[in-house]
């Protein structure tokens, strides 16, 4: 029977959408199944399982999934619980699902530091990581875990203080709490193990993880073709952003000047195109890269 690979991904929320984009610009074809807990890769061996997102680190270091796709605040979580028989690890961040995990409290409250927490009681879904917190600022004070609706318990008289994962900060002003410290700052990332795989499954992995890389490599990445004057070359391509080896070539019938092409993997403002200019270049050509292998 053909070897196929599991990919965990969640099955709803903030990252389902962005993970799924994600594994479809590396080339992979899908089909749903009925229930949609399982997609079927249609033209490489490759299943896609949607799960529980904190589901994922442990099915990952369990070897049940080869890869998963899961926060990083998720996974320090289930690592901090039972770090010896975690045996997940992050291959690569993969720039989507920002957030942050923050200290918060009533906005009547002066706060002036960590050292306030000193002594109090805070609620949070991520005792682990808050535990830890605590530890690196010397700080004693009692952990209160809850699994949801952690913004009302100060109000209910189960903690002084909070934390909790913040964006907008909107959820926080609702329940008259400030937002505080950053505690661990998190984003979606692409997660295996080190089981032991034929070497075909293995083949197929590193071919997923150079695809994802490959996606990574060119979302802030552009191709740019410009003329620049030979006596001004170490100029202009010192002005590309990014820019490691870029590809000089001669004009038919012109000896003062030459092509240059590169790939930037920085963002290219209006600024360094003025730039650019500025330095004899002419000619001036920026064009997205869809793909990229390196």
């Amino acid at each position: 029977m053909e070897e196929r690979l599991q990919i965990a991904i969640q099955k709803s929320g903030r990252l389902t959408d962005h993970s799924l984009d994600l594994l479809n610009r590396c080339g992979l074809k899908y089909t749903p199944g009925r229930d949609k807990l399982l997609y079927y890769g249609e033209n490489m061996p490759v299943d896609i399982l949607l799960v529980r997102d904190d589901d994922i680190p442990g099915l990952v270091s369990d070897g049940t999934c080869d890869l998963g796709i899961a926060g990083q605040n998720v996974t320090s979580e289930i690592r901090n619980k039972n770090p010896s028989d975690y045996h997940a690890h992050e291959v690569t961040a993969l720039d989507f699902g920002h957030c942050k995990l923050m200290t918060a409290g009533p906005v009547t409250t002066n706060y002036q530091g960590v050292d306030m927490l000193s002594g109090s009681r805070i609620a949070t879904s991520y005792p682990g990581i808050l535990r830890e917190y605590l530890k690196c600022n010397n700080i004693e004070a009692e952990v209160v875990t809850l699994t949801g609706s952690i913004e009302i318990a100060p109000q209910l008289g189960k903690a002084d203080y909070i934390c909790d994962l913040v964006s907008s900060g909107a959820t926080l002003a609702a329940n008259k709490l400030a937002p505080w410290d950053v505690v661990f700052e998190s984003e979606a990332a692409l997660l295996t193990n080190s089981s032991e795989r034929t070497p075909t499954k293995q083949a197929l992995i590193d071919k997923i993880v150079q695809r994802v890389q490959g996606v990574l490599q060119v979302k802030e990445s552009k191709y740019i073709m410009l003329h620049a004057p030979r006596e001004n070359l170490k100029a202009v391509t010192d002005l590309l952003p990014g820019s490691e080896f870029p590809t000089i070539l001669p004009i038919e019938g012109v000896s003062d000047k030459v092509v240059v092409h590169a790939v930037c993997r920085e963002t290219i403002f209006w600024e360094t195109l003025e730039s650019l200019k500025s330095a004899g270049a002419s000619s001036i050509l920026v064009l997205p890269v869809e793909k990229m292998l390196v």
